[in-house]
Order: structure tokens, then sequence, then C-alpha cells
């Protein structure tokens, strides 16, 4: 019970201090164009929160980016299993993984929209800035399974599906887990860069242009908050799902 308090507090404290500090900042500058305080972002959040539209666009944007996030993960699974198992595979797939880190989101973007609709490119972006950092997750997981305990399954000749949930399945874990914690973070703010950039109706990101075209600082930064909270809520299910289904599968 005190471990639990006590790392609450750590949490809290450090939160509690940096909203004394935005809020004393608002107070000094004075003035709502450009910092706005963290009670009056909060009142508008909720007044937003009350707004169907509000809803609307946190489900046309989420709904996309979550698609980008899923197609990212099936895919890096068939490639990261691939390049574990195949030299030239991985050899072929390492020039375009490393383009993709690379590659700006802005330029990414100006170039999908060429042949994307503005209401799907959150897809695509999603997808990829997610896929470079779950296929070398997954990869780098594969490589590092300890070779004794495949020695120790050829020698009792243990089968394939054995094999892998009984020795994979666990040694891959935490790799796809620290991937997926680092790919909802940068899924969330490359899909909503490029809404704001290709300015799909409908979206967050639209709404955060609207915000900044009229200056309506408050309303910037309620959206902001929303998307934190957003992104966070959604990676602590997400992560719930994948520990329950691996965990289902180690035991079943």
């Amino acid at each position: 019970m005190k471990t639990t308090t006590s790392s609450k507090l750590r949490i809290i404290i450090p939160v509690v201090v940096y909203l004394i500090i935005w809020e004393a900042l608002a107070l000094y500058i004075d003035s709502r164009v450009l910092l706005v305080s963290p009670v009056k972002v909060g009142v508008r959040l909720f007044e937003l929160m009350k707004s169907t539209p509000f809803w609307q666009s946190i489900c046309f944007s989420l709904l996309r980016i979550f698609l980008g996030l899923v197609l990212a993960i099936g895919l890096s699974l068939i490639s990261g299993i691939s390049s574990a198992k195949s030299r030239i595979v991985k050899d072929m797939l390492e020039p375009l993984i490393m383009t993709m880190k690379a590659t700006p989101v802005a330029s990414i973007v100006i170039l999908v929209l060429i042949w994307v609709s503005s209401r799907n490119l959150s897809v695509v972006i999603s997808f990829m800035m997610v896929f470079p950092v779950m296929h070398t997750s997954l990869y780098k997981g594969i490589i590092n399974v300890d070779p004794r305990l495949l020695e120790m399954a050829d020698v009792y000749g243990v089968g394939t599906m054995k094999r892998i949930r009984y020795i994979y399945l666990p040694q891959i874990a935490s790799y796809f887990e620290s991937g997926i914690t680092i790919s909802l973070g940068l899924c969330f703010k490359s899909g909503i860069a490029a809404e704001v950039i290709a300015i799909p109706d409908g979206s967050i990101g639209e709404k955060l242009y609207e915000a900044k075209l009229y200056l309506a600082t408050a309303d910037l930064f309620a959206w902001t908050v929303a998307i934190i909270i957003l992104a966070k809520v959604f990676e602590k299910v997400l992560l719930f799902i994948v520990r329950k289904a691996l965990a289902h599968m180690e035991v079943s």
C-alpha cells in the first residue's frame, strides 16, 4: 500500500509543480494569445467535451491512427521474423527501414498527398512512423533469443508451435512492449502533424489549425491536452491487451 501511494506521489508532485509554473508564467505574461493558464485550458477542454464535433473529430483521427498502427504491427511481424530468418530479406529491407526512419514527416506528408487523399493521410503516415520501430524491435527480440534454449529444444525435439509459445514469446515480449510504447507516441504525433498539414475535414488536425489561424490559444492548448490524454489512455489499454494476450498464449 505504501509503495503504491509513494509511486502515485512521484507522478502527481512533478505534475503539480509544472502546473504551478505554468500558472505563474501565464499570470506574468498576462496575454491570452501568447499563453493561457491551465485553469482556463481545463475549462475550455470541458466545454469542448460537451460538444458532438469534439467527439466526432476524436473518432475520425483515432480510427485512422489506430488503423495505421495495426497495419504497421501486422507487417512488422512478417518482416521482423523474415529478416531474422533470412539474411537476404534483412539486406533488402534495411535500406527501406533506414530511409523511413530518416525522412522528415513533412517530406513524407507532401509526397504521400500526391497519391492519397487527405482524409486517409494519417493512416499512411502513422504506418510509416510505426513500422520501422516495430520491425527493429521484433527483429532484435528474435535474434536475441537465448541460443541455449534453442539447442535444448533441438535435443528434445520440441515442435515449432511449442518453441514459439514457450521460447520465442517470453523472450520477445519485452521488445514488443517497448516497441509499442515508443510507437504510440510517434503514431499520434505524426498522425496529427499530417492532419495539420493536410487539414482533412472533421479531424483533430483541422481543429488545431483553426485554433492557430484564429489565435484561439485556449482551444489549441485544450486540444493538445486532449491528444496527450488520449495517447496515454490508448497506450495503457493497448499494452494491457497485449500483455493479457501474451500471458494467455503462454499458459494455454
